[in-house]
């Protein structure tokens, strides 16, 4: 019986998402008890991987910043790569109105963090921490709904994340790279150059390129380009079928998953999410960089999201997807400006201060805790009681076919 509640559980869309939120519980209430020195000590302890004296070594907290993170912009890099090529991003029409979406949603929060910090030259580097959504994280909010809420609105926040994501990786490679060393991302170039020719010449042997993938990640992190990118690269160069018609691509991604969503992102929740309430008051959050973080995810994230969607909506360039009402696309603006794990991220390449950090954590929890709050609550009274039998109805198979009918 209890083998069987786990299954069910970590088989449900809300697991990773409940994982993470446990993980960032955990290291809050670590960093402010007395085992705050411990905690910081395991993140700051240098780790070294080193031949003749050559190498890497860095602290633990680096290693799953730049290390670990590049494992999971592997996977959003394979994901990206199967929507393009057989999923929702395919076919260009179902990606206008998300994508559009997505776009309002990275530039309003941005907007509104550089409203607060703008002249500030120590704070407006991080100009991109609320303009970024956490995947499992909203998903898992919109999986406690049920079918409450339609399948459509699903692919909908699902093909945003995405597309928030591309955006980020965009973001993170043009802006968060700092001290280019042009020789080391020259070198970077010899092992991408070999994995593209594989996949030219149609290689299907995955070994090779995970190695190539490995020797570009040492090269890009010595470049000053930051080393997760080296991820979302190798990921393409992934190939999607074999010469068995086999998808070396969706065996990786499927036996990946389960190891980034339940230990790699919580992990770096718990070693991220560490904000120390000590010093602070209320008052505190009206400090330039919390106050931007907090109310760019808060606020920025639905008027762009929302705000965006309505006005290609109503000029006529875009339709609602079948199913959806206007209470559920606020609703899952809302969801959009749940950030944590990539704000978290971003807000790390941004600032080196810890005490500018600790404003960042604090925004980005108290953003993101809002946020998933009131998404849950609009789109839980988005669908009553009463209508759940029409909302069942358009989960089954065929029923935007037959409405059309």
């Amino acid at each position: 019986m209890l083998r069987r509640t786990i299954d069910e559980f970590f088989g449900s869309d809300a697991a990773g998402g409940v994982v993470l939120m446990l993980s960032a519980v955990a290291a809050m209430m670590i960093a402010n008890s007395s085992l705050n020195p411990e905690y910081q000590e395991f993140l700051g302890s240098y780790i070294g991987v080193t031949v003749n004296g050559e190498g890497i070594e860095k602290p633990a907290l680096l290693w799953i910043n730049d290390g670990l993170m590049a494992i999971f912009f592997f996977l959003i890099g394979l994901e990206l790569k199967r929507e393009l090529m057989e999923g929702k991003l395919k076919n260009p029409a179902d990606v206008v109105l998300p994508g559009m979406a997505a776009v309002g949603g990275m530039v309003v929060p941005a907007a509104v963090y550089v409203f607060f910090n703008w002249g500030n030259a120590a704070t407006i580097h991080g100009w991109a921490i609320p303009a970024a959504t956490d995947i499992a994280f909203a998903l898992g909010v919109l999986a406690l709904l049920g079918s409450r809420v339609p399948p459509s609105l699903k692919i909908f926040l699902l093909t945003l994340a995405i597309l928030d994501d591309m955006g980020a990786i965009l973001i993170i490679a043009l802006f968060y790279t700092a001290n280019l060393q042009v020789d080391y991302l020259f070198l970077a170039c010899i092992p991408l150059a070999l994995m593209i020719w594989r996949n030219l010449r149609g290689a299907h042997r995955v070994a090779p390129i995970l190695l190539l993938g490995v020797v570009m990640w040492v090269f890009v992190l010595k470049s000053g380009v930051h080393a997760t990118l080296a991820g979302v690269i190798t990921a393409f160069c992934i190939p999607l079928k074999d010469k068995w018609n086999k998808s070396p691509l969706h065996s990786i991604e499927h036996g990946l998953a389960p190891y980034v969503l339940y230990v790699i992102v919580p992990l770096f929740a718990f070693a991220n999410a560490g904000v120390v309430l000590q010093g602070m008051s209320l008052s505190s959050l009206l400090d330039p960089v919390p106050l931007g973080v907090a109310l760019g995810l808060i606020v920025g994230k639905q008027i762009g999201v929302f705000g965006t969607t309505w006005l290609m909506v109503k000029s006529g360039l875009a339709k609602l997807p079948f199913g959806v009402t206007w209470a559920h696309i606020y609703g899952l603006a809302c969801l959009a400006g749940i950030g944590f794990t990539m704000s978290l991220f971003i807000g790390s390449l941004s600032f080196d201060d810890a005490v500018l950090m600790n404003e960042v954590r604090l925004g980005v929890l108290l953003g993101s805790a809002v946020s998933a709050i009131i998404g849950y609550t609009v789109l839980r009274a988005a669908t009553n009681p009463g209508q759940a039998e029409k909302v069942e109805a358009l989960n089954q198979p065929g029923a935007a076919e037959r409405a059309a009918e």
